[in-house]
């Protein structure tokens, strides 16, 4: 039987065929999609992986290049820019 710490469904199963037989092991499941932080829509340009997969990214592969990449949505973000217009 599995380990106890493998027997939680935290841990996704992959089956892996070897030449003599089929074996289990056990990733970590990936995080869910980043969302922006004022519409809560799911961010487009932002790689939906673990931190240790992410750290091995470029910087540009990591979030969106414009202002807010990676905490507003593209809708958000415009709609910020004319409340900072309007009050000047």
């Amino acid at each position: 039987m599995a380990e106890p710490y493998k027997r939680s469904r935290t841990l996704r199963r992959v089956k892996v065929k070897l030449a003599s037989r089929t074996t289990v092991h056990y990733k970590q499941r990936k995080p869910k999609l980043g969302t922006c932080g004022v519409t809560g829509q799911t961010l487009k340009g932002v790689p939906r992986e673990l931190p240790n997969e992410i750290k091995k990214l470029s910087k540009t592969e990591r979030r969106p290049e414009r202002p807010y990449g990676g905490v507003l949505s593209s809708k958000a973000m415009r709609s910020v820019f004319k409340e900072k217009a309007r009050k000047e």
